[in-house]
């Protein structure tokens, strides 16, 4: 039972992460915010962020599809705009699952020396990824395997051969967090 309400929990931030369409303000708010020069609510524009403390880690632009053969599943999700994000899912040795979405680039902590063992993607070495501001674990960061273990942040940040694969329920769309702040029932006229 509660491993049957985990997964729905899952798919439901998953679905709110990629799709936001599937949770809509009404549209006095919606227009309110077109108005006051609000950001678009495409998944390009959207912020994402830490679902533990709000911190901002990546724009939605920073989604970088890298595929594993490793994978254990694979789905296309096509949101707004018809843009298709990649979530994989894996299993680690210790035979827990997640669910990750790969990034270019994300505002995180990596934690060197790299590993090159158990990696999800072929060729490529990991070192887990935490948020600079809780702590939380958010994934994992990838370099290729013939790098040495540990490198510099801007090495890693600036090349073209480095992704993360974060978790997809610790994350949250800001568009999305910003629509569950509700305005109290005396302040509406």
């Amino acid at each position: 039972m509660m491993q049957d309400i985990f997964i729905i929990m899952q798919y439901i931030s998953l679905l709110l992460l990629v799709y936001p369409a599937a949770y809509q303000p009404g549209e006095a708010c919606a227009a309110a915010g077109e108005e006051e020069g609000g950001t678009s609510s495409s998944p390009a524009a959207a912020l994402i962020l830490c679902r533990g403390c709000g911190h901002e880690l990546a724009d939605g632009t920073d989604i970088h599809n890298v595929q594993s053969r490793m994978a254990l599943s694979i789905r296309n999700y096509t949101s707004i705009r018809s843009r298709r994000v990649n979530v994989q899912l894996f299993e680690n040795p210790h035979g827990h699952q997640f669910e990750v979405i790969t990034f270019r680039k994300s505002d995180v902590t990596l934690h060197w020396p790299a590993d090159k063992h158990f990696s999800w993607f072929p060729g490529f070495s990991w070192t887990l990824a935490t948020c600079p501001r809780c702590g939380t674990h958010l994934g994992w960061a990838f370099q290729p395997s013939d790098w040495p273990d540990t490198v510099t942040k801007n090495r890693f940040e600036e090349s073209e051969h480095t992704f993360l694969a974060l978790i997809t329920h610790r994350l949250l769309r800001e568009d999305f967090a910003s629509s569950l702040l509700m305005i109290p029932k005396s302040f509406k006229s």
